[in-house]
């Protein structure tokens, strides 16, 4: 069986490798005579597991010891309000940036516990662009700032860090995690869901600035409190195991590349690829200002939305999928994360030109 190439955004695509030793290794882990599946998440052996995850991504983002890793669940969803609840430590109020849908989104479940302040939006173009820092109205007395870094279903993505000073700066990198170096040291705390460019749907990882664990109401549910999966070494309930286990075999993988630098430099080849193709063509458009152009989500269009189904179904016979584009903008969405071979790009490049050629 041949497999395709998935330009799904997530659930995405994974490193051939990884699913190879997962393979191999369904029936019995290390000797272990048993699944991963099927393993005590307090059993000597999926510790073992954790921890090795745990350093393994400590190492790619060179994560300060000051700072926890949490393996959590719920995706990043459920981040929109456990961030509120545990970083507003008695303020009323905290400061967003408005880029895409799910900055909408998180705006909204932010509203359920405080008055978030919308600091800077890019509404006004459709979301195509990242607003400049100079262009933010902080507001006085802000719990923290919250922003994301890579909106998936735009494709508009922050190739720069904002700065907040002494404000906590708070982040969404569902869809651009590990995808390039990053400077922890920059944040309060970084969430992402897993199912993007780590592993499968399910997992949910957060890395939080410890001086911001420990400030939750009181009443707040214990499993919505960092504080009791920092103490519990994220072990309070049955975490995500499969998950967790995948993920760092996806961190092993990430290490044999050469790490992230490595990675930047190919998910920029792979990214040219398509927008040079875009910018020398008036059969294809991508609206995103050049600057602000994602290396993970390339949205397009047709000049001819009337060839969107025959330029899918093309796609697909070719072994091209999950292609169609997010039904809030329509066209086309190649997402193009770390485990996307150029081969498969490169092979997208191909067929685009020859559907121009065709149809133009």
């Amino acid at each position: 069986m041949s497999r395709v190439f998935n330009f799904s955004a997530g659930p995405a695509v994974l490193p051939e490798e990884v699913l190879k030793k997962a393979a191999a290794e369904m029936l019995d882990w290390n000797g272990s005579g048993q699944s991963v599946m099927e393993m005590s998440h307090r059993g000597k052996e999926f510790i073992a597991i954790a921890e090795a995850a745990e350093a393994d991504l400590r190492e790619l983002l060179a994560i300060p010891s000051n700072y926890k890793v949490l393996f959590l669940q719920g995706g990043a969803t459920l981040q929109f309000a456990m961030i509120p609840m545990n970083l507003l430590a008695g303020k009323t109020s905290a400061d967003y940036v408005n880029t895409g849908e799910w900055s909408k989104k998180a705006i909204k479940e932010a509203k359920l516990f405080c008055q978030p302040n919308v600091i800077a939006s890019s509404e006004d173009q459709k979301f195509t662009y990242a607003p400049a820092q100079g262009d933010w109205k902080p507001s006085a007395d802000a719990a923290y700032v919250h922003y994301c870094a890579n909106e998936t279903i735009g494709g508009v993505e922050f190739q720069w860090i904002p700065e907040t000073g002494d404000v906590p700066l708070v982040c969404d990198m569902s869809s651009n995690i590990l995808s390039k170096p990053i400077d922890i040291t920059k944040y309060g705390l970084i969430y992402a869901g897993a199912q993007k460019n780590i592993g499968p749907a399910g997992l949910t990882i957060v890395i939080i600035r410890e001086d911001l664990i420990g400030k939750a109401p009181e009443k707040t549910p214990a499993m919505l409190n960092y504080k009791t999966h920092a103490d519990a070494d994220s072990m309070y309930n049955t975490p995500p195991t499969y998950g967790i286990y995948i993920a760092g075999l996806v961190f092993k993988w990430l290490k044999e590349q050469g790490g992230l630098a490595a990675m930047q430099k190919k998910n920029a080849e792979k990214a040219a690829l398509i927008y040079d193709l875009l910018d020398s063509s008036s059969f294809y458009n991508n609206p995103v200002r050049r600057e602000d152009r994602s290396l993970m989500n390339i949205p397009f269009t047709l000049a001819k939305p009337e060839l969107d189904d025959e330029f899918l179904k093309g796609a697909k016979a070719r072994g091209l999928v999950q292609l169609k584009g997010h039904r809030s903008v329509g066209g086309m969405r190649a997402s193009i994360y770390n485990a996307m071979p150029l081969e498969g790009v490169q092979a997208l490049v191909e067929y685009m030109k020859e559907f121009e050629v065709k149809n133009a």
